[in-house]
């Protein structure tokens, strides 16, 4: 199982929501590229980066940002938040980012992720409320199922799903691990599940289930209610 220190990017400063709510977004202060870095100085070979202000937009709004990290490290980066299409996808390829997830995108045009997801390493973002999918930076809840959408995407080619609980994120309450379980069930994908790290123990339960294979740190790191390193070491 791999951990995915978390970067939430908002008018280029690091921030963590609390249920997706950008209007109570916390600001941290330091700069992106040194917490990446500080992230691969103890032990991480990923990094998950999300632009808010490109999930609202529909298009990428905190690029320059994403730049430094990329050249301040040599982390695996995951990108998520306005990708809406093919040129995105390649431009964030061609500045190294190694895959890009989709989340939106994904529920309101299915055969164009399927199309792509053929030519590029790709995530699906599955957000849910009630196990209904959320979509356009959580603004909007679906009146589809989150497993469904997971199976509609299990054998078109994607690399991984993450799945996120919104009412356990950021909010330090613990993973969501049934839920969590039911996509990875349902998608038959490489699972990683996001919302909620409470701390050490989340990691430890998600390793020992069996089906996770990856986990989403973020605000638990920002708030020193886990101790990365140990976390790296244990894994």
């Amino acid at each position: 199982m791999d951990i995915f220190p978390a970067i939430d990017l908002k008018d280029g400063q690091v921030v963590r929501l609390s249920q997706g709510q950008m209007s109570e977004a916390k600001i941290y202060s330091r700069a992106p590229s040194i917490l990446a870095k500080e992230f691969e100085d103890l032990g991480a070979k990923y990094l998950h980066i999300v632009d808010l202000n490109g999930a609202f937009l529909g298009k990428p709004a905190n690029l320059q940002e994403i730049k430094k990290i990329r050249k301040n490290t040599k982390l695996k980066i995951q990108v998520g938040g306005g990708i809406r299409d093919e040129d995105t996808i390649k431009m964030y390829l061609d500045l190294g980012v190694t895959r890009l997830i989709l989340g939106s995108i994904a529920l309101q045009k299915p055969e164009f992720v399927e199309k792509m997801a053929k030519k590029y390493p790709l995530v699906l973002g599955i957000d849910a409320l009630d196990g209904m999918v959320a979509v356009q930076g959580w603004a909007k809840v679906s009146k589809i199922s989150a497993n469904d959408l997971a199976k509609r995407f299990c054998n078109v080619g994607l690399e991984a799903v993450i799945c996120t609980d919104i009412a356990k994120d950021g909010m330090l309450g613990g993973i969501n691990l049934e839920f969590s379980e039911e996509i990875a069930a349902s998608c038959k994908l490489p699972t990683i599940a996001s919302g909620g790290l409470k701390g050490l123990e989340d990691i430890i339960k998600c390793k020992e289930s069996g089906n996770i294979s990856g986990i989403i740190v973020g605000k638990a790191f920002y708030e020193g209610k886990i101790d990365l390193k140990q976390a790296f070491d244990l894994l």
